[in-house]
């Protein structure tokens, strides 16, 4: 659980890079061929020729033998792979540049872009704190005041923090006294954060820092003392986001305040388990530390350790109580009244449930449902909020549902009224009174509500709605319809465009896609895509495939490991159905997908390159043979197997984006114009992925005389895989794609 939400928190965080790199613009046929015939011709000769070595290869099942031509790129510092770096870059920086549009899209963007950003309130004490970004700034600001009507005052400002915008801050929590803010702090976008601690009323900064922390929540015991976070002290090597090493054997640490690093103390730590990821918290009543190792990307163990019994006097390893001891489901925790412990799990619920384990009686007979699963609408979150209510939030059919329930009962009191659209943002806590909940969509930027739990009308109010300058709603429409994928399947998709809209054919469409990790693309509001479809005349489509968790596990499980190729399937029947509905013609439709979405688009590209003119792939997967070799890769062997698994090499290597680059049969098919994108400090989804997959691309159609549509890769500098990027990096490099969609498909900008 602790791996998704991280993930998830990412990619709607930073949804203005994945699901706001979603565009294809309108641009004058006869000028786009013109543009694209030159450097086309140019690149033809400019395509660089790197080293191929013939004899890398492994073998797999004692049989296959799978060559791997550029296995030298795997290493981000050698002198080879940096020319060859700036070989690309130098190819594809001119022809973005020659976008006869490109000043008129980065403005457009930067002002639209200008409006203030807000997060939802959140109490500590006697003071409310959230997040603002004026508009451009580069990073969001933490803010503080003392009640929700006085004057704000900035708290913390990442963008004092660096020149250029790239720390920013990430992970935080407060002290139970609410005196200690502990935070951490990224650079360049890895993943990898330093960890320190200001004194909220002082504002002084204590000494010491925490280093070689990564994917850990920061946990304090109610003494006000310290914190328990994971920690990868024994990694060796770099640690700055450009390495590639494995990262293994992450422990779980307690830091008292004002000592230094050295001086932590292990508390928890699986020798036997080197993958695994362990996640903790500390229960609201303070007596309790909850431990939730998981070794990939789903599925968890749950350990509870009794602090009451070292007295909070933290010397060594705690003692832990076994509660969850197979792989086998999800564990969350959310709350706990005494020894009963309120845990949201799948356990023989695909959609989720409460359930309340004793853990002086922890044996699943003895476990009680709080809260039943829902057949048709998925609980994607709770919170337990003011004493003992519970917030609840559902899926249903790919929008937010939001309920107040009773905590020790499970009884529905409330159910919060709203439109089609997601909750982005939620703040409660069991020691206050008011919750805040933010709502936005596709047309909506964002609206933040008040509710104060200790009125029994439970009465909502706006707290605050975010507004957009130049922004009139009325002119778009979204409708939600459901096709039908390969296999029959009924798959639902948003549709986005200007009323008034000739579906004729000869529309320019952007499709966005993910199906993976059990991760749900709800309605979210983008600049970007507004400005695609006013001032492109365009149509932007996000179908909700397999492999995300829209409809629950069995949703997630129809899209992960031997059926992951139901993901590409669902997803090239959204582009069938948007060409047959006369949205769009497969000249003006463009993919795009980020991460495991980039896995998407590249797969797509091979197996159809018929039904795309444009595929853009950001910080792709692409390698499925060798992903788990590095950092963080082996836990997304739950999604995907592992090539050292008979049966998994199997689908893999059938899918493989790195191993299924073919010329098309039909000499009239080009392969898509293809723009790959990744960035120096990406330690989630190394750069090799993208620069092997663009190596074996431009080596396969170099010389192929039907191959004019460029293949391109933009490699970005002080970058990672997303989050924390600043928004001036944001802006230009949406600007380039857009850039080279219009180069690419023909079509026009205007006002």
């Amino acid at each position: 659980m602790l791996l998704r939400n991280i993930f998830k928190t990412n990619i709607v965080k930073n949804s203005y890079l994945h699901l706001q790199t979603s565009y294809i613009l309108k641009h004058q046929q006869a000028t786009s061929q013109i543009i694209c015939k030159r450097f086309v011709s140019e690149m033809e000769i400019l395509y660089p020729n790197p080293r191929r070595d013939e004899s890398i290869s492994d073998t797999y099942l004692n049989k296959v033998e799978v060559k791997d031509p550029y296995r030298w790129m795997e290493d981000p510092d050698s002198e080879e792979t940096k020319k060859f770096v700036d070989e690309q870059n130098a190819i594809t920086r001119p022809f973005l540049d020659k976008c006869p549009f490109r000043a008129d899209i980065n403005t457009r963007l930067t002002e639209l872009w200008n409006y203030p950003k807000y997060s939802c309130p959140r109490q500590h004490g006697d003071k409310f704190f959230f997040y603002k970004n004026t508009g451009l700034q580069n990073q969001s600001v933490l803010y503080v005041q003392d009640s929700l009507t006085a004057e704000p005052k900035v708290f913390i400002d990442p963008n004092t923090l660096s020149d250029d915008g790239t720390v920013a801050l990430q992970v935080t929590a407060f002290s139970e006294d609410e005196q200690i803010f502990s935070y951490g702090l990224s650079s360049c976008g890895s993943d990898w954060i330093s960890v320190h601690f200001k004194h909220v009323e002082k504002g002084d900064i204590y000494p010491e820092q925490l280093n070689k922390v990564k994917l850990t929540e920061l946990s304090w015991t109610h003494d006000n003392k310290g914190i328990f976070y994971g920690c990868y002290l024994d990694q060796e090597g770099k640690t700055d986001g450009s390495e590639t090493e494995t990262n293994k054997n992450q422990k779980l640490y307690y830091h008292r305040v004002g000592t230094p690093q050295s001086e932590d103390v292990l508390v928890v730590e699986f020798l036997e388990e080197p993958n695994f990821i362990i996640g903790s918290g500390v229960s609201d009543c303070g007596r309790y530390l909850i431990v939730t190792p998981q070794k990939g990307c789903q599925d968890n163990l749950v350990y509870i350790s009794d602090l009451e019994t070292v007295k909070y006097e933290i010397s060594g390893k705690l003692d832990l109580i076994p509660i969850i001891t197979k792989i086998e489901a999800d564990y969350e925790f959310i709350a706990n009244n005494g020894t009963s412990f309120i845990f949201r799990t799948n356990k023989n619920a695909p959609n989720y449930k409460l359930i309340i384990i004793d853990i002086e009686n922890p044996a699943p007979e003895s476990w009680q449902t709080l809260i039943p699963e829902n057949e048709k609408d998925v609980l994607e979150w709770a919170e337990a909020v003011y004493d003992n209510y519970l917030a609840i939030c559902y899926i249903q059919d790919v929008k937010s549902v939001l309920q107040l329930h009773d905590l020790k009962t499970g009884k529905l009191i409330k159910k919060f009224p709203l439109e089609t659209g997601t909750i982005t943002g939620f703040s409660g806590d069991r020691k206050y009174k008011d919750i805040f909940f933010q709502f936005a969509s596709f047309l909506t930027p964002g609206i933040i509500y008040h509710c104060d739990l200790s009125n029994p009308q439970f009465d909502v109010e706006i707290f605050r709605e975010i507004e957009v300058e130049k922004f009139d709603r009325e002119k778009f429409t979204t409708e939600q319809v459901f096709y039908q994928s390969k296999d029959g399947t009924r798959v639902p998709m948003f549709i986005i465009y200007k009323k008034g809209l000739q579906k004729d054919g000869n529309n320019p469409c952007y499709l966005y896609g993910y199906g993976g990790f059990n991760i749900s693309l709800l309605p979210s509001f983008s600049v970007t895509r507004l400005v695609f479809i006013d001032n492109f005349d365009g149509v932007v489509a996000v179908p909700n495939i397999r492999g995300g968790g829209e409809y629950g596990e069995k949703w997630h499980r129809g899209g992960r490991l031997e059926n992951k190729q139901n993901v590409f399937d669902d997803f090239q029947s959204a582009a069938e159905y948007l060409i047959q509905e006369k949205y769009t013609c497969n000249k003006l439709l463009t993919i795009n997908g980020g991460s495991n979405g980039g896995l998407l688009v590249a797969a797509c590209a091979n197996q159809r390159p018929d039904l795309f003119g444009c595929a853009v792939a950001n910080v792709g997967v692409l390698d499925m043979l060798r992903f788990h070799k590095f950092t963080i890769g082996y836990l997304w062997v739950s999604d995907y197997g592992s090539a050292e698994n008979e049966k998994d090499f199997e689908y893999l290597y059938k899918y493989s984006p790195l191993h299924n680059i073919r010329i098309p049969d039909d000499p009239n098919i080009q392969y898509p114009a293809t723009l790959l994108s990744t960035a120096d400090h990406d330690d989630r989804v190394v750069p090799l992925h993208s620069l092997k997959f663009i190596a074996t691309l431009q080596h396969t159609f170099r010389n192929h005389p039907y191959q004019k549509n460029p293949l391109l890769i933009r490699i970005e500098k002080k970058a990672g895989h997303g989050g924390g990027k600043p928004t001036a990096k944001i802006i230009e490099e949406i600007t380039d794609i857009m850039c080279f969609i219009v180069n690419t498909t023909g079509i026009k900008f205007h006002l």
